[in-house]
């Protein structure tokens, strides 16, 4: 299908396939090397004496508030490029005259939970991107909305797929920081005290240590941090326990601490959460926010009857990611959305 309303600027094709099962070409695998982490372990105990740490009895922060964010690939189009010469007509509309591009849809949102209100949803914004390396690469308008040009250098190292999906997720995470700094202004009228509130950043915290009070959790996990023996420890955890906290560094740095959440008797890392804060607070604030996680998150830990991801995926997370992929639209209506634009 081809686009003729921008026929001067960019035509495109809307593959068949659908995005969930990639693309109709090959998709190279993506792998992850292993850690070359630095850590610092003796924060809090020195590594001689670590030992699981119980819950400390801590004041209640004002407000909790969850942020999230949730992405969905509408197609994969592919973008027609200009030739650098007046073309023979047998090559135009060949495979190797167009390059693979994204249309994605984006969205976070921030759910509060506090005295007055209980739990309920503070800030949300959703967004559609193009996403692409192709330089003659604009805005795709449609009738559920336009989907905005992002061009990203094309790195011939990378695969392409892996590029572009990259490129998707520093969009969100760019949406989720605007909404995580919103969400403050929106608290007020609450009734919490300035200052008194617990951000939780479901995922890393990478680009939102600048953000006071703010927790990143995650979920799964790929590496292991820390040296063997103190690795091991983790799985001893009692359910409210925590290690100690330690600094890592990687490609950033950053207060770090697991905590196992209240799950039923499992595999030796159920329930296990690696909780991260900013690495320029020092020591006893980063330990502090470490004794208010056991406080707080074991509360919205969630149940294994109601979902496959319990007790890590956080009752309000779960909740907002489903508010978030409501609001992203009808996938079947905004592919039909993308067809039609591509033959206008």
């Amino acid at each position: 299908m081809t686009s003729t309303a921008h026929a001067a600027r960019m035509r495109f094709h809307v593959d068949g396939w659908d995005p969930t099962y990639g693309s109709s070409v090959e998709n190279a695998e993506n792998t992850i090397g292993d850690s070359t982490a630095k850590v610092i372990p003796d924060l809090e105990l020195a590594p001689a004496d670590w030992k699981p740490i119980s819950t400390s009895h801590v004041p209640d922060p004002g407000a909790v508030l969850f942020v999230d964010g949730v992405r969905r690939v509408e197609a994969r189009i592919w973008i027609e490029q200009p030739p650098a010469a007046e073309p023979a007509p047998s090559a135009i509309n060949r495979a190797d005259d167009a390059q693979m591009a994204l249309c994605a849809s984006y969205a976070a949102g921030t759910v509060c939970c506090c005295p007055d209100r209980g739990a309920h949803l503070l800030t949300i914004e959703s967004r559609r991107g193009l996403f692409t390396t192709a330089t003659n690469a604009v805005d795709v308008p449609t009738t559920a909305g336009t989907y905005q040009a992002n061009i990203t250098f094309d790195d011939q190292e990378e695969n392409l797929a892996v590029l572009l999906s990259a490129a998707l997720q520093r969009r969100l995470g760019d949406l989720e920081i605007l909404v995580a700094a919103n969400a403050r202004t929106a608290l007020a009228g609450h009734g919490v005290a300035a200052g008194s509130d617990l951000l939780v950043v479901d995922g890393p915290l990478r680009g939102r240590t600048h953000l006071p009070r703010a927790l990143g959790l995650i979920k799964s996990h790929r590496t292991a941090y820390l040296p063997p023996d103190l690795h091991a420890m983790v799985s001893a955890l009692a359910a409210g326990e925590r290690t100690p906290v330690f600094l890592m560094g990687t490609s950033w740095d950053r207060h770090a601490w697991y905590l196992r959440l209240p799950c039923t008797p499992g595999a030796p890392w159920a329930g296990i959460v690696r909780l991260e804060c900013a690495a320029d607070i020092p020591a006893p604030e980063a330990i502090a926010l470490a004794n208010l996680s056991q406080l707080v998150l074991p509360r919205y830990a969630s149940c294994e009857y109601k979902d496959a991801r319990a007790p890590q995926n956080l009752v309000p997370v779960a909740g907002l990611e489903r508010e978030l992929r409501r609001r992203l639209g009808n996938p079947a209506l905004l592919s039909r959305a993308l067809r039609v634009a591509a033959v206008s």
